[in-house]
């Protein structure tokens, strides 16, 4: 059987496939560029290692922390940053654990604080620290300044009744916390001003030196606290 042959209708011209066709209306895309990297952050990729090394010892007093955070670098953004010092922190062994816990320093309490509550404080971070032989540490940048002294007291009264193996991983990961927060102060740009009363945002210990610190930007520290050396080697 035959069939008969019928001539294809004509089709008008046709645009490379690559190529639309203009249409009324139309809009061109925004060209993408690549974001700005934040001078803060800049800084920090082109500061030399043992200056970036010093700072960050600021951040987690665990070498090993440091050196990792150090040797990552540059970094494109400062979440890759952040990620990074997260990754660092999952990673520390119960060695290293203690030797960043061991650097810690006593909680800092707003100025003007009534004694009572210095001496509350002061009795319950004695019965942490000889129950699990370092001192407590707690992050607290989502906590009003008003709320800290309450916070912390009932944290330390809280985790009091761990066991180590418990009070660990908690340790660990308030650790990390405040790492992240002093990391996220250490990059910041430089105008960018820290909030009065908040300067430490990650509480807990000594507030994160600048990589290129001005001699006043410095806060006294609260009484009974302890100088932080890790591994013997001086912080600032």
């Amino acid at each position: 059987m035959t069939f008969p042959y019928v001539t294809p209708a004509r089709r008008g011209p046709t645009l490379p496939a690559h190529r639309l066709p203009h249409l009324p209306g139309s809009t061109a895309l925004p060209a993408q560029h690549r974001s700005k990297i934040p001078a803060g952050l800049e800084r920090f990729n082109s500061t030399s290692a043992d200056d970036v090394r010093r700072a960050l010892l600021t951040c987690c007093r665990s070498l090993r922390w440091a050196d990792r955070v150090t040797e990552h670098r540059p970094y494109p953004d400062i979440e890759s940053l952040l990620a990074a010092g997260d990754e660092a922190a999952y990673d520390l062994t119960p060695a290293d654990l203690a030797e960043a816990l061991a650097g810690e320093s006593l909680t800092l309490l707003p100025d003007g604080t009534y004694s009572a509550a210095h001496t509350a404080l002061s009795a319950a971070h004695a019965a942490y620290e000889s129950r699990f032989g370092h001192v407590f540490v707690i992050c607290l940048d989502d906590v009003a300044p008003e709320e800290e002294l309450d916070q912390v007291l009932a944290a330390i009264r809280s985790r009091l009744a761990n066991d180590p193996e418990e009070e660990r991983p908690l340790a660990a990961e308030e650790l990390r916390r405040l790492a992240r927060g002093r990391l996220t102060r250490l990059v910041r740009d430089s105008h960018d001003q820290p909030t009065p009363g908040r300067a430490l945002g990650a509480r807990g210990t000594a507030r994160p030196a600048a990589i290129n610190p001005h001699p006043a930007d410095r806060r006294r520290p609260h009484p009974g606290s302890r100088p932080a050396e890790p591994g013997g080697r001086p912080v600032e």
